[in-house]
């Protein structure tokens, strides 16, 4: 058997992708066990930016430099000349006025085709054009339901985009069936391309901390002995506002007081989310930690009581399958593909509804026999997911896309996703 060589996009700066660093990491963590094949797994960084990911890099996988900048054709007339129709259309339809050269697409610096890869995996959701077979991943459509967070430009980048590497690439992969149901709904994908392979929790991939370790986050943080964790970047659709307004409630009506530690990096939208946070009073009882190391992250899982999740679009929710893999009760939000991933080992709820969001969290906080049957659901809920089984699935589909045969745990791995 050939031995294929398959290369990774893992070109960001750590603490400025959110979940998809995670995702990167768990792939490298996944990939670099697999000792049972002939794979070379290259992951493509930015120029001196890969030492979040080194740690992670063991066996048959190790990084592979791109160029200081790719080729940035102003390439939205020369890209629609010979794009099929369905793109033109999404085209003209999004915004005429914006003109065609409005939409760059990067191409190929070259890198991955002087290093004789065989197989390109785009994991950021952007890419670039190139002749090597590819399986593009995204992650979500959300710019088609949440226009209000998008400006006219960037939805219409995401649609000409997201359309090309959708119709280039060999294969699409989704993270749930709802994603792939979904893709097709939306851009007409055709259903034998679209394969579903599930993400895993994370905390399995990073180090156990310590008693020690754990004290030294609490003290570094000032984290109150009890408190309720949402771990994800500030952006608009993660409905941090709401939660806020869900804490006042619970206060003005209950007089409870629920702290709530937030972590993930703080971005554009964050000041609108500090103002509501100052105008509820809530300044005492809320913290915003900002981007955090992977060590940080499990002691704040062992650390809280409880998981809110009111994100108002998910393609996946890693944070979901880390609380149940923590022994963590979760209040979630019921969104997407959100139920189907939780199962029965969530407390759901609407998350454009503030009082339906202070409920679940109440019952999360004070009911014990519900905690107990949510920790107990969650930890066998997180029993089916793993880094290993994910990389085993992609590497199938690698096969797939190298034109190498199969092996037989290849095809039983295939017909159970």
């Amino acid at each position: 058997m050939k031995r294929l060589r398959v290369c990774l996009d893992a070109r960001l700066t750590t603490g400025t992708a959110g979940g998809v660093e995670q995702v990167i990491i768990g792939l490298a963590h996944g990939l670099s066990e697999l000792n049972d094949g002939d794979e070379e797994y290259f992951f493509l960084t930015n120029p001196n930016r890969d030492e979040w990911l080194e740690p992670y890099l063991r066996g048959p996988c190790r990084t592979l430099r791109a160029a200081a900048a790719l080729k940035q054709p102003g390439a939205g007339g020369a890209l629609l000349r010979r794009a099929r129709p369905f793109l033109r259309r999404a085209f003209h339809h999004l915004s005429p006025a914006l003109g065609r050269s409005s939409v760059p697409i990067p191409q190929s610096d070259g890198t991955i085709e002087r290093n004789a890869v065989d197989v390109m995996h785009f994991t950021l959701q952007r890419a670039f054009l190139t002749d090597v077979p590819n399986l593009y991943q995204i992650y979500d459509l959300q710019h088609l339901y949440l226009p209000q967070f998008f400006t006219p430009r960037e939805r219409l980048a995401r649609e000409i985009q997201y359309r090309t590497y959708c119709d280039r690439a060999s294969l699409v992969a989704v993270m749930t069936s709802w994603g792939k149901k979904d893709l097709i709904r939306q851009y007409g994908v055709p259903d034998d391309k679209v394969v579903v392979v599930p993400l895993a929790p994370m905390l399995d991939v990073y180090a156990k901390p310590s008693d020690s370790e754990l004290a030294a986050t609490r003290r570094k943080y000032s984290l109150p002995e009890q408190f309720i964790l949402y771990p994800a970047q500030t952006w608009g659709h993660k409905n941090h506002i709401r939660l806020l307004e869900s804490l006042a409630l619970l206060r003005d009506r209950h007089q409870l007081l629920i702290p709530l530690v937030c972590s993930g990096s703080r971005n554009d939208f964050f000041p609108q989310i500090e103002r509501r946070m100052r105008d509820l009073g809530l300044s005492s009882q809320v913290k915003f930690l900002g981007f955090i190391s992977p060590l940080e992250l499990r002691c704040l899982y062992q650390l809280c009581r409880g998981l809110a999740f009111p994100s108002g679009f998910e393609g996946f929710g890693i944070p979901l399958l880390e609380a149940f893999w923590a022994g963590v009760p979760v209040a979630c939000s019921n969104v997407t593909c959100l139920p189907d991933l939780g199962g029965n080992a969530a407390l759901y709820f609407n998350p454009d509804k503030v009082e339906e969001i202070a409920r679940a969290i109440y019952l999360v906080w004070t009911d014990e026999e519900l905690r107990r049957t949510l920790i107990e659901r969650g930890r066998l809920r997180a029993a089916g997911f793993s880094w290993n089984r994910t990389a085993r699935l992609f590497r199938a589909h690698y096969r797939r896309v190298g034109k190498l045969g199969l092996t037989e745990e290849d095809r039983a791995l295939l017909a159970s996703a």
